[in-house]
């Protein structure tokens, strides 16, 4: 029998890599546990219990995950380690075999794991790592696990849709995340309302592929988006990524005339080319991505647009690189998000002859990088002598500058107020900062 009341009076620290939706995901499980009586270590302070939500996108990310099970196990030695997330999933294994860790649990079995944790705390003949079940495989996942929450930020994220049916020739997440799934849109808007009972203003929908949500459901994203946009009490709410071919006129039109949907957008590219496009086997061609653009400034010319790239994909020739360069450098958009390609175990890129040289491959994510800089420095260029409203972020340095964003994603800096948290001010947006991340700005009036 499961007896929640041993949780009371443990600590936890949690170590989220990844996506917003790993972050969401790590915050509703933190929640749960306090719930039972857990409360968050402080910094310094030796936890009772470790969690590692875990990321699995690049090579990259696979060890930055086993770098972090290991810091996280020396940092708090004798607490109870478990690892979740997409490394998790698709290498149990590996993990399980790391001393210090008790629990590994993929996309599957997360709604297990406040159990797990229990049942080891609890001091279980089966709390033994080795006779634990690891994950099963991904793609049985059929179930869709809801995540609404803030963590330490202001902005609520809410898990509308997991996993994908795309099958990317580069990418091992519908290994991971399983097939396409969402909850309702009747569930959605309640938990909105809820985030209204909370306090919170702002809301990013998050998911894998989240313009497929209805599969599940026989519903469309259009209309989850249409149900939100009626919710009293949020003022804001952004997209977090979707892809091209399922960013329709339809929702670009209804964006730009809501007064909730922010005009932002991230929308993922992967290449300019579309020869690599095809080996890639994404469902689109840059022309329909130039439309997405040149659609959204046209109804929203100051809408910021963050672009997901990726360099060195097998095949991707040198003509094929300067062909997605000089496509990207043309495009009216904001920000890049530039992945550098890394081989991945069971996937079809493998099988693509051309490899691009790793001292190439730094090349080619170093001028996308540049130019990414670049576009961001325009954009908040122009909007500098402009009037504008942010939302500000909760801070817990006083001796810190605020920080915010407005409408359109300008980060903004103020200088630190406490009683603005989580507020809508009215600023002009002055200048550069130090770093020049930010735009300074003069508070003009809150709301």
């Amino acid at each position: 029998m499961i007896d929640y009341s041993v949780f009371n009076g443990k600590r936890a620290a949690y170590f989220t890599l990844g996506c917003k939706l790993n972050f969401a995901e790590t915050s509703t499980l933190g929640e749960t546990l306090m719930s039972y009586g857990v409360t968050k270590a402080k910094k310094g302070e030796r936890a009772d219990i470790c969690i590692v939500n875990t990321c699995t996108v690049t090579a990259m990310a696979d060890s930055k995950c086993r770098q972090a099970i290991h810091k996280i196990i020396k940092d708090h030695p004798g607490a109870l380690v478990a690892v979740t997330g997409c490394y998790a999933q698709l290498q149990p294994q590996l993990i399980s075999d790391i001393p210090g860790v008790n629990i590994v649990v993929g996309a599957q079995q997360r709604s297990d794991l406040i159990d797990q944790i229990c049942y080891q705390l609890q001091g279980c003949p089966s709390s033994n790592s080795h006779q634990l079940p690891l994950t099963s495989i991904a793609r049985e996942a059929a179930l869709f696990f809801p995540s609404c929450s803030r963590g330490d930020r202001t902005r609520y994220f809410l898990k509308v849709q997991d996993g994908c049916n795309y099958f990317c020739t580069y990418c091992t997440i519908p290994m991971a995340r399983g097939r396409s799934r969402n909850g309702s849109i009747a569930s959605m808007v309640e938990q909105a309302r809820q985030v209204v009972a909370q306090g919170g203003k702002e809301i990013v929908l998050t998911g894998v592929n989240i313009g497929d949500f209805g599969r599940t459901t026989k519903e469309t994203f259009y209309d989850l988006i249409q149900a939100l946009d009626t919710v009293e009490g949020i003022e804001r709410y952004r997209i977090s990524s979707i892809e091209p071919n399922l960013l329709t006129d339809e929702i670009i039109d209804f964006c730009s005339n809501s007064k909730r949907f922010m005009p932002h957008f991230h929308i993922p590219l992967q290449s300019g080319s579309d020869e690599v496009l095809r080996l890639m086997h994404r469902h689109y061609d840059t022309a329909l991505f130039r439309h997405k653009v040149e659609r959204i400034k046209q109804l929203m010319p100051n809408c910021f647009i963050g672009v997901d790239v990726m360099t060195g994909m097998r095949g991707e020739t040198e003509t094929y690189f300067e062909q997605a360069y000089e496509f990207i450098k043309s495009l009216d958009i904001s920000q890049l998000h530039v992945f550098t390609y890394s081989e991945r175990p069971g996937t079809k890129a493998l099988e693509i002859p051309h490899v691009v040289s790793p001292q190439e491959k730094h090349i080619r994510t170093q001028r996308l990088l540049e130019l990414s800089d670049q576009k961001t420095h325009d954009f908040y260029q122009h909007h500098i002598g402009q009037t504008a409203r942010v939302l500000l972020e909760h801070t817990s340095r006083r001796t810190k500058p605020m920080n915010g964003f407005t409408e359109n994603y300008i980060r903004v800096e103020l200088p630190n107020q406490p009683e603005l948290d989580n507020q809508i001010v009215e600023v002009k947006l002055e200048a550069f900062n130090q770093t020049q991340d930010a735009l300074c700005a003069k508070l003009l009036s809150s709301y």
